[in-house]
C-alpha cells in the first residue's frame, strides 16, 4: 500500500484497514507455521504496511479535530 492511498483515507477507514491486516498478518503466519508459503516477504510487506496505517493514525490523532479527514 503507497503512502499516497494511505493520506485518502480517512480515520475511520484507517482504523478498519489496519484490523483488517492484522487478521490478515495472523492467517499469514499460521500458513506459514503450518507449511512454507510460497512468498515469506509478503509476512514482511503486510508488517510494514500496518506500521505506515498506524503511523498515518497517530499523526491524526496529534492533529486537532478540524484538520482530520
Amino acid at each position: 500500500m503507497k503512502n499516497s492511498e494511505i493520506l485518502e483515507l480517512t480515520t475511520e477507514e484507517l482504523v478498519a484497514r489496519i484490523s483488517e491486516e492484522k487478521g490478515n498478518l495472523t492467517k499469514l503466519k499460521f500458513a506459514h507455521t503450518v507449511s512454507a508459503i510460497e512468498n515469506p516477504s509478503r509476512i514482511t510487506k503486510v508488517r510494514k504496511d500496518i506500521a505506515r496505517l498506524n503511523t498515518e493514525l497517530t499523526k491524526r490523532k496529534a492533529a486537532p479535530a478540524s484538520e482530520n479527514k
